[in-house]
């Protein structure tokens, strides 16, 4: 077993993350395409395999107990994260990621091809001027804005009882969330030192 998918299967085991091997395999592929596309594309600024496990994947997958079925848009998505690892372990969503960069649109889209992610979709735009049909029942972000300011520039896009999962680290008091239906969750990430946190908003 390879360092990598030995770290990937120990953090979910830690988190009590189940992972079929289907989605060992869709997991560790999807790591190699960032792997191989950064060293070109730049879209992470950790290089580093492991500590791509740790950082990216095992932080996303510590929000996955907030997932529910249903449409959900992850905002400013760059890589990926958490939009297609949620793609990846939540099957009965539907999931859109979302980034205006169009480099980070194209992986994505190389992702979802290469893996056959029927319940991805990736929008090339500005989140402030994409418009679906259908209203999003969760908004995702992991690196994009502020929470109003995510929560302005989406405010078109989520449903009447919607939920924004907004994940931060530490820098919650910074957040301007007062006159907000706001619940704060403090994340716990294996083998990361950092404070992480998921910041919770109902509409």
């Amino acid at each position: 077993m390879s360092e990598v998918k030995k770290l990937l299967c120990e953090g979910a085991k830690t988190m009590d993350v189940s992972l079929s091997d289907e989605q060992v395999r869709k997991l560790l592929d999807y790591h190699a395409l960032i792997n191989k596309w950064n060293k070109v594309y730049n879209l992470s600024a950790i290089r580093e395999p492991l500590e791509s496990i740790k950082k990216h994947f095992l932080d996303s997958f510590s929000i996955l107990d907030f997932i529910q079925s249903g449409l959900l848009l992850d905002v400013g998505s760059g890589a990926g994260l958490p939009g297609i690892i949620i793609a990846i372990m939540k099957p009965k969503t539907k999931v859109f990621v979302i980034d205006s960069v169009g480099k980070k649109c194209r992986f994505m889209q190389t992702v979802k091809t290469e893996l056959g992610l029927e319940n991805l979709t990736v929008i090339n735009d500005r989140v402030e001027s994409f418009n679906y049909p259908e209203s999003f029942s969760q908004i995702t972000s992991r690196a994009f804005a502020s929470a109003i300011d995510t929560v302005n520039k989406t405010k078109h896009l989520i449903s009447n009882d919607g939920r924004y999962l907004l994940m931060k680290g530490d820098n919650i008091a910074q957040e301007n969330i007062e006159n907000m239906k706001s619940t704060v969750h403090i994340l716990k990430v294996p083998f990361v030192s950092d404070n992480r946190s998921l910041l919770e908003i109902k509409i």
